[in-house]
């Protein structure tokens, strides 16, 4: 088994590394480094990358990878484990989805030496990191005051990231096309096997979806034979979900909420009600399909045209399942931190 170089740094088998690679400067001239966690095994395996914070506010993502890398003994790993806690130092920072310049950063891939800040960041984690790849799980959460059920998006298209996506072991996986600019076009454009997991919202923390994501990089780790052990939480059984849609209120004023997060809804029900705060009639909004409710926006009021609620669409026989599902998936992750090992 040889060294794993990345960048200018050789890291022995069984042996990790922390790396800084050298990504931007702030304006008082200070450095900042992308800060890469490399855990390279004493067998030969998959090289995956795990990464997270692609927006900088999106936080739960960051404590999966803090875990995962605390957890992974290198002398008992096949492959090498790349985990990018950080990717979007700027937002991170700023505590902000985007970059200083507005830009989002996962529409800048494949990125350009030369470009934008945004498309030279790109581009830094493209060629240094993407590159060396065999394997990628980008951790999200819902954007700021929306919540997401957790879930994991692939494209169904390829049977090797199904795999991973089944092995992660959520309640639902959603089948979705990869966006331009994204680093899920830019791995389907490498034909590097590729899952997202999306769960809770950004800038809070949600132990449930912290500690299913920590289970669910496992559970993959050990699919991709790169970990010993069988997987764990098997009785999830999830539901998949061929698209979805957002469900939009048609009036202005206050939400009144008639369902929530994780229930499954009939097409034709009511979802919530929309009141005018100095009184008057109100306005229903109804699902236009059947399915499972993966997102919600948590803000109690809205505008006209506003999305409310995010369905993903199956058929309605599934319904008993889903809800069996998404009820198991709560008991076996309830929403209380772990505390830190000295």
């Amino acid at each position: 088994m040889k060294a794993f170089q990345l960048h200018d740094h050789f890291i022995a088998p069984g042996s990790r590394a922390s790396i800084h690679l050298p990504a931007a400067r702030l304006y008082n001239d200070a450095p900042l480094d992308l800060h890469v966690e490399v855990m390279h095994g004493v067998k030969k395996g998959p090289v995956v990358l795990v990464c997270a914070a692609i927006h900088g506010d999106e936080m739960n993502g960051i404590e999966i990878c803090r875990r995962v890398a605390a957890q992974v003994d290198p002398t008992k790993l096949h492959g090498t484990l790349m985990v990018v806690p950080v990717v979007n130092m700027f937002g991170f920072i700023q505590q902000s989805r985007y970059l200083p310049d507005r830009r989002d950063l996962n529409r800048c891939f494949p990125g350009s030496e030369r470009g934008a800040l945004g498309s030279r960041l790109a581009y830094l984690f493209n060629t240094q990191l993407v590159q060396r790849a065999s394997h990628i799980i980008d951790l999200h959460t819902g954007a700021i005051h929306r919540s997401n059920l957790p879930q994991i998006r692939v494209n169904m298209d390829n049977a090797e990231a199904c795999l991973m996506a089944e092995a992660f072991n959520c309640p639902v996986i959603l089948n979705a096309k990869d966006r331009d600019g994204s680093l899920r076009a830019l791995a389907a454009e490498l034909n590097i096997p590729l899952i997202l997991y999306e769960a809770g919202e950004a800038l809070r923390f949600d132990y449930t979806a912290i500690d299913a994501g920590v289970n669910g990089v496992t559970n993959v780790l050990k699919m991709l034979k790169m970990l010993k052990g069988r997987r764990t939480r098997k009785k999830v059984k999830p539901v998949w979900a061929l698209r979805s849609l957002w469900m939009r209120s048609d009036s202005d004023g206050l939400v009144i909420k008639l369902a929530d997060l994780g229930q499954t809804v009939s097409r034709g029900q009511i979802i919530a009600q929309i009141a005018p705060p100095h009184g008057g009639n109100t306005s229903e909004v109804k699902a236009a399909v059947s399915g499972i409710i993966i997102g919600a926006s948590n803000i109690p009021v809205t505008n006209e045209g506003e999305a409310l609620f995010h369905l993903a669409c199956f058929d309605s026989n599934e319904a008993p399942l889903a809800t069996a599902m998404v009820d198991t998936f709560v008991e076996a992750y309830p929403n209380q931190p772990a505390p830190l090992n000295d």
